[in-house]
């Protein structure tokens, strides 16, 4: 049998002279060292590669089931509908090609959960859903989201995955940057705590912004992270940029992240940071 039939429902073998097929997504191949194992073991495994560690990217729902208690979470916002500001050609129907694919109305997931039990407020961006683009309903969200927090008086907590802002909605995406910064800074005023876990990939406004001010700022191995290309960057300076430039152990290196969080212990850490945060006698009433 070869190994590409169990990557396809469409590809069928014949037993006994009856055509038998395969489910789709039987198995999983690792992008970085080629491993072939099945995808059920991948999910155990929080969709970590069982060879070289390498971390898929996951789904906000898929988030939300590793981080959060069981049954805690309450979405937030999931009314929010992205609009045509610029009447961009076939903007409305990419939107809503992404929505049936991922249940998502938008590239972020809000919402209200706990987390060993302490409450929190979560933000989880999800590449499927346009590449994780920030537009204004992505904006939206997460402001809200972090006003939410700061009224509960508790900590915040976003996983970023993005490819920046959406260009299809211009300035106003670009004025999302500065929307969040506000509302977090004032959640800072309340002495709460926001913690920014960068995941892979983490570029563009969105680096800029929010998933960069938090108090702790974490990310996943081998996160790429950064604002411009490797390409831009190295023809604007022109120099070769190391092999490991934009990567989560490069910004650890040179000081711009507080930490590397393996995805197997990043549930048990940042629920420590966050019991540590509440027993200090900063939550507010």
């Amino acid at each position: 049998m070869a190994i590409r039939s169990l990557f396809s429902g469409n590809r069928k073998k014949k037993e006994n002279g009856q055509e038998k097929g395969f489910p789709e997504g039987l198995m999983t191949k690792c992008p970085e060292c080629r491993h072939i194992q099945l995808t059920k073991e991948l999910e155990k495994n929080h969709k970590v590669c069982t060879k070289c560690d390498h971390h898929f990217k996951m789904t906000a729902q898929e988030r939300v089931d590793y981080f959060l208690d069981e049954g805690s979470f309450v979405s937030m916002d999931d009314h929010l509908q992205t609009s045509n500001p610029l009447n961009f050609p076939a903007y409305v129907e990419k939107i809503a090609a992404d929505q049936e694919k991922t249940g998502l109305n938008e590239a972020v997931l809000t919402g209200v959960g706990t987390l060993d039990g302490e409450e929190i407020v979560v933000a989880i961006m999800d590449s499927h859903f346009r590449m994780g683009s920030m537009g204004s309903v992505v904006g939206e969200k997460i402001t809200r989201a972090v006003e939410k927090a700061t009224a509960l008086g508790v900590p915040f907590i976003i996983f970023t995955a993005s490819g920046g802002a959406r260009m299809q909605e211009g300035v106003l995406s670009l004025m999302q940057m500065a929307k969040t910064s506000v509302a977090l800074k004032r959640h800072s005023d309340q002495g709460l705590l926001f913690i920014s876990i960068l995941t892979h990939p983490t570029t563009g406004g969105v680096s800029a912004s929010f998933a960069s001010v938090g108090d702790i700022n974490i990310a996943e191995p081998q996160a790429l992270i950064g604002f411009a290309g490797r390409r831009v960057i190295e023809e604007t300076v022109r120099e070769k940029l190391p092999s490991d430039f934009q990567t989560a152990e490069f910004l650890l290196e040179h000081g711009q992240l507080d930490a590397i969080f393996h995805r197997q212990d990043l549930r048990q850490r940042v629920s420590l940071l966050v019991k540590m945060h509440m027993k200090g006698g900063v939550q507010h009433a």
